[in-house]
């Protein structure tokens, strides 16, 4: 017994915080608060890269394997008026595309980096805007194949009844393949380009959608798409069968060379959420694979919403992204999200509200365009312009849907996730184990415990050992979290009101 009890005591001091996982915090300093920007990198040459901003000051912080800082770049050639960064990472090094404004000229600019963070070259201009007025300066936004040898730079603007389109397509030498430009016919109050990507061959891929009257729900759906070396656009019409749809997804299948589209459906305007609408285009057939209206029966809406209607048990449902299958099929994932107001009579937030949210990504917004909207980068405490409001993230949705468009399972993870005026600790992470997906949120009141949740191929989900952080004041801001190796996840974290980073091997 004595023995025993000894080797309890010898495990109960490993510094370890869950079974098969080991977790190593990075220092941080005075300039790390958490009003500082940030994103993480990725690895290379065995070091983790993370940008931090802060006002004028921008840097790179190479840690090591233990997350020890291996030396700071400061990017001392960034002009003051630095307004957008964005990452193409290589295995051994990756560009940096920002823009800056100088007097009324916002100048778009591309850098290469080694993996140590040296300039590998000096920056090159690869366009200029010049500004109508000083409102809305953040002109271009950067999209990358998934393969990495495509890029696209793009900027949108709209001027009375029209709307602009220009697009830089460069290889993966940052040597520019074409530039176009088109316009087009455009109603402020019906008309949404959203959901801008890049496949392999460098299609440029986004949906067109059409509200009856603004604020409303879609009745006409288009995929729009223009080839690597194409000046203009070609728009395919889909077929809504006098449906309604709101919240469209893409996601390009460059594997089996298909786009996904997905969308909730309704049987009329401002109604219920009835289900998933899925169309999957043929890219090498340039034509329609097929497409699918799966409705929600009842036992998956009694799971989804315990309390209340069933009937509207999906009305505040999301969809965050949709994860490739090899066989072509794919799982498309959908969070429970709403907020409310602590000042003006507690009032619910409601779909409308969240496509007008200035935080989440706006159809109304064409002049800068960010994928990463929608809740999955970091806001600053100092960007939430309304300190009283309550966030909640509630359960999530997993469907796996095969390759003709049709529904395997439906599952529903439970989750109850609940911050006032802070959503920066909610929603959810994933981390691909190869024969898994794992869902990783927090659960408890501090955000210092990560619960573990993974689905198999089958549907089957598996309660994993929670993660904790065995240094107490450490809280996990778990939905910003990236993979950075096979079985490795870089976490960021606030510690006394700073930020650092968490590199947890599982």
């Amino acid at each position: 017994m004595k023995w025993n009890f000894l080797i309890f005591s010898w495990i109960m001091l490993l510094p370890f915080t869950g079974m098969g996982q080991r977790v190593v915090y990075s220092d941080y300093d005075r300039d790390d608060s958490r009003d500082m920007n940030f994103e993480i990198i990725g690895k290379m040459n065995g070091n983790v890269l993370v940008y931090k901003n802060m006002k004028w000051k921008h840097r790179i912080m190479l840690y090591d394997g233990n997350m020890k800082t291996v030396s700071t770049v400061n990017l001392d050639f960034f002009p003051e008026k630095t307004l957008n960064v964005d990452f193409v990472t290589y295995p051994d090094h990756f560009y940096m595309i920002y823009q800056y404004q100088k007097n009324r000229i916002v100048h778009c600019m591309g850098i290469n980096m080694d993996a140590n963070g040296n300039k590998l070259s000096e920056p090159v201009e690869l366009d200029t805007t010049r500004l109508p007025n000083f409102d809305d300066n953040k002109i271009y936004s950067t999209i990358v194949s998934e393969d990495k040898q495509k890029i696209m730079v793009f900027k949108i603007q709209k001027k009375s009844e029209k709307i602009s389109f220009v697009t830089l397509l460069f290889d993966n030498k940052l040597k520019l393949i074409n530039k176009t430009r088109q316009t087009l016919n455009f109603d402020n109050r019906t008309d949404n380009y959203r959901e801008f990507l890049l496949d392999n061959e460098g299609n440029f891929v986004f949906t067109f959608d059409r509200e009856p009257i603004n604020r409303d729900y879609s009745n006409g759906l288009k995929l729009g798409i223009k080839a690597p070396l194409q000046d203009t656009f070609s728009f395919q019409t889909i077929d809504l069968e006098n449906k309604f749809i709101n919240d469209v997804s893409i996601k390009i299948d460059n594997l089996n060379k298909k786009y996904l589209l997905n969308a909730f459906y309704y049987l009329k305007n401002r109604g219920s959420v009835e289900g998933v609408l899925t169309y999957i285009w043929d890219v090498w057939g340039q034509k329609k694979y097929t497409i699918n209206f799966t409705s929600f029966d009842e036992a998956l809406r009694t799971e989804a919403r315990r309390d209340g209607s069933h009937k509207i048990a999906f009305d505040e449902y999301y969809i965050r992204q949709a994860i490739v299958k090899k066989d072509g099929g794919f799982l498309l994932l959908a969070e429970d999200y709403s907020s409310q107001s602590r000042i003006n009579n507690n009032s619910q937030s409601n779909r409308w509200d969240y496509y007008n949210n200035p935080y989440m990504y706006s159809p109304n917004s064409y002049y800068y365009y960010n994928p990463y909207y929608g809740g999955y980068y970091y806001r600053p405490i100092s960007s939430f312009n309304n300190q009283n409001t309550r966030y909640f993230y509630d359960n999530l949705m997993v469907m796996s849907i095969n390759r003709y468009g049709q529904p395997e399972w439906q599952k529903i993870i439970q989750k109850n996730q609940v911050d006032d005026d802070d959503d920066n600790f909610l929603s959810y992470a994933t981390f691909n184990s190869g024969g898994e997906i794992h869902f990783l949120f927090n659960m408890d009141s501090k955000n210092q415990i990560i619960t573990d949740q993974s689905i198999a191929a089958d549907g089957s989900i598996k309660r994993n050992a929670t993660l904790r952080s065995q240094e107490k004041g450490y809280q996990f801001m778990t939905r910003l979290s990236k993979q950075v190796g096979a079985r490795e996840l870089l976490v960021p974290c606030l510690y006394r009101g700073f930020i650092c980073f968490a590199k947890v091997d599982f």
